[in-house]
């Protein structure tokens, strides 16, 4: 190699730029790729001093959650020490060398491929250009990156990637939304806080100080979370924009089972740090009040974050996301009339008892030949989040999916009538008491449905009217159940006690002059979270 190439402590460069493609320069040559580490700069926003550093120069962090990933990747980050950090020199104004590392401790790439290394590779102005126009035109990114192949005579004579063609799409249109439809945005946001300064609104910058991810809550969203924050579920599989950002919502519903909202994210991806973001913002917008339980899909990354910032919150998954990968991974099996998933359905929805659980998963798996399924392991080892029989100490209030518009109006037909009290509620007539035991303070009663099915535990104070039922209805609902309503009926209380009259199921719980409007599907929901058109 060239001596003129090896960098070398006390060597000065006009700018950071010119330093970093000196160094990468040297990389090329070597075999390595580089990458920008930390950077300091002063009040005025000068550059002080940055550091390059080679791109397996960190371990990557590992995840020890119970959601297994939904990608594993080989190892990338073996703590390579090479590097070179740069100090500007305030008397001359330039920078100089003053830290340098040039042993290296992995195989390097050979020079037939090491333009294609990750700080090598770049999309040219006229490369851009035509993506622009294959992207107007609507021809897809696949299209487009392989006709550009086919043009420079095969994939790895172009230069980039296809996800470098994409990052570049991206870049150029947040640019275009950091100048004007964020300006946007942050100009009405402080509209309302001015109007209202109860609304809240974050934004989360990088390192160049542009817009990554978005935070807001008007003050009627944080006014309902006081009443109904304490179930949420949060979603991100809204449809992007066309910045490529997911929209994520935080939701729940009110006394009614109307659903209400309680903030909304535009996201810039979705890793652990994002999220970790959008939770501890969302934390500081409600002041702090952790909800009791929060349901989501069966993302590693979400889980990963919420157990950092909300290590108290129960974390449950969307059943409907369950049977939804079910069907993607083992929907073969609901041919020929296989019992897979009634066996499944049951597992998730009927079986009570953990270690009946246990034992119907284990039937499962050896009747079907799955012992080594990689999706089942998955679902098995995250059970405590999605099981019935786990779940019995969480407080739900009857939630199990993110699917709220619909799914959830339909399942509250099974518990209560709001043109009904609950102590006329029908299912109760159906059920007879089997047996009663009387003890010292307390009756114990045997209940079940007149034509069978599973017995229940009653146990009543006759002289408090205290009552608990073994099916944990109300301590996951706050609803009392049939059972318990049986037995009030048959020892002549036609009042429910007041303790068992939850506020938050109540007609007169939740603001009284806050709008709270039923949305009946996504496209509303989507209209009236954005005050100002931003793309969807």
């Amino acid at each position: 190699m060239e001596e003129a190439l090896c960098p070398k402590i006390g060597m000065e460069f006009q700018s950071e730029d010119e330093a970093y493609n000196f160094y990468n320069k040297y990389g090329l040559v070597v075999g390595f790729s580089v990458r920008k580490d930390y950077l300091n700069k002063d009040k005025d926003g000068v550059v002080t001093s940055r550091r390059y550093t080679c791109c397996k120069e960190d371990f990557k962090p590992r995840y020890e959650g119970d959601v297994k990933p939904k990608r594993t990747r080989a190892e990338t980050k073996i703590r390579c020490e090479a590097k070179m950090g740069i100090i500007l020199n305030r008397e001359t104004m330039k920078y100089q060398v003053r830290d340098l590392v040039i042993e290296y401790n992995h195989t390097l790439h050979i020079s037939e491929c090491a333009h294609m290394m990750r700080s090598q590779r770049k999309v040219s102005i006229s490369q851009g250009t035509q993506a622009e126009i294959a992207n107007d035109t609507g021809i897809s990114l696949k299209q487009s990156h392989e006709l550009m192949g086919k043009e420079a005579g095969g994939l790895g004579n172009i230069g980039y990637t296809r996800d470098d063609l994409k990052r570049y799409l991206r870049t150029k249109r947040e640019r275009g939304l950091k100048y004007g439809e964020a300006g946007a945005m942050l100009r009405y946001f402080e509209e309302q806080k001015l109007e209202n300064p109860s609304c809240f609104h974050a934004e989360q910058l990088d390192c160049e100080e542009q817009i990554t991810n978005i935070f807001w809550a008007d003050a009627s969203m944080l006014l309902d979370y006081t009443y109904f924050g304490d179930v949420v579920t949060f979603d991100t599989t809204y449809k992007t924009n066309k910045e490529y950002r997911p929209l994520g919502v935080f939701v729940g519903f009110n006394q009614f089972r109307q659903l209400v909202i309680f903030g909304a994210t535009l996201l810039y991806d979705e890793t652990i740090e994002s999220f970790k973001w959008v939770f501890g913002t969302f934390v500081e917008a409600v002041c702090g009040r952790h909800p009791k339980t929060i349901f989501t899909d069966q993302d590693a990354a979400m889980s990963a974050a919420i157990s950092a910032v909300m290590p108290s919150t129960y974390h449950g998954l969307c059943t409907f996301h369950i049977r939804v990968n079910f069907m993607k991974h083992l929907g073969n099996y609901y041919k020929d009339g296989s019992n897979l998933p009634y066996r499944f359905a049951k597992c998730m929805y009927k079986i009570e008892d953990e270690n009946e659980f246990i034992m119907a998963w284990d039937a499962m798996l050896k009747e079907h030949k799955l012992e080594t399924n990689e999706w089942l392991c998955g679902i098995y080892a995250c059970r405590k989040k999605l099981a019935k029989c786990f779940m019995k100490g969480a407080w739900t209030a009857g939630m199990r999916s993110t699917q709220l518009s619909e799914s959830l109006n339909a399942s509250i037909k099974n518990y209560l009538k709001l043109d009904h009290d609950l102590n006329e509620y029908d299912e109760s007539t159906t059920m007879v008491i089997l047996d009663q035991k009387h003890t010292t303070m307390h009756v114990e009663y045997s209940v079940s449905h007149y034509d069978g099915g599973r017995e229940r535990r009653v146990i009543l104070n006759p002289i408090t009217k205290d009552i608990t039922c073994s099916c944990n209805l109300f301590e996951q609902e706050g609803i009392l159940c049939s059972h318990a309503l049986k037995v009030y009926d048959m020892v002549g209380t036609k009042f429910i006690p007041d303790q068992y009259v939850t506020k938050r199921w109540t007609k007169k719980e939740g603001p009284e002059a806050a709008s709270i409007a039923r949305v009946e599907n996504y496209h509303q929901i989507r209209l009236s979270l954005f005050p100002i058109d931003i793309g969807y």
